[in-house]
Formats: structure tokens, C-alpha cells, sequence
């Protein structure tokens, strides 16, 4: 397909918009999480080097995102560029799971 191709621009936008959003969501809400709970299982270097990991990367997406909007959905992300991304928010989603089996242990 030509990058002018309305179909190429169409799938873009219906796929990266949306998957550009979750990203931030989740990173976002990891930032939270990390800042507020109790996570006795991380060190403090471990927290603040998490923290810091989902802060740069958020910052990463969000200027992915303002070149999509820039360039009028012309321009894309090349996927291995969100492989850490993903990696990333599962690692959250792994953290959290930890931390949930941990509340539900200590409240048995």
C-alpha cells in the first residue's frame, strides 16, 4: 500500500490510535499504583528504577502520539518499538497480581 492509501490510513488509525491510548492508560495507572501501595516485596531502588521505567515510557508514547497527530496519521510506530511497551504494562499487570495474592494472604 502507498502511505497516502486510505485504506493503510484507515487501519492505522483504528488500530494505533487506541492501542497509543491504552498504553498511556496503563502506564498512568502503574504510576499510581507504584507511588501509593505499600509494595513490600520491592526494594526502594527497585520502586524508584520501576517508577522511573513507566514515566520514561509514557513520555515515549506520548510523543509517539503527538507525531501521529502531527503528521496527520501518516506516520506510524514501528511494532518493535512497542514490544517494551507491552513488555512493560505486563510486567505491571504481573506486580499487581503479586500484590493482590500478598493483600489476600495478609487478610486471611
Amino acid at each position: 500500500m502507498k502511505p497516502d492509501d486510505p485504506t493503510e490510513l484507515t487501519l492505522l488509525k483504528s488500530i494505533l490510535e487506541p492501542l497509543l491510548e491504552d498504553f498511556i492508560y496503563w502506564f498512568e495507572r502503574a504510576q499510581v499504583f507504584i507511588e501509593k501501595e505499600e509494595l513490600t516485596f520491592l526494594t526502594p531502588e527497585e520502586k524508584r528504577s520501576l517508577l522511573q521505567r513507566f514515566r520514561d515510557s509514557e513520555q515515549e508514547v506520548k510523543t509517539a502520539r503527538a507525531l501521529y497527530q502531527a503528521t496527520d496519521g501518516r506516520a506510524g510506530v514501528e511494532a518493535s518499538i512497542m514490544v517494551p511497551w507491552h513488555n512493560l504494562v505486563a510486567e505491571y499487570w504481573q506486580l499487581a497480581s503479586q500484590w493482590r495474592q500478598l493483600q489476600s494472604q495478609n487478610n486471611s
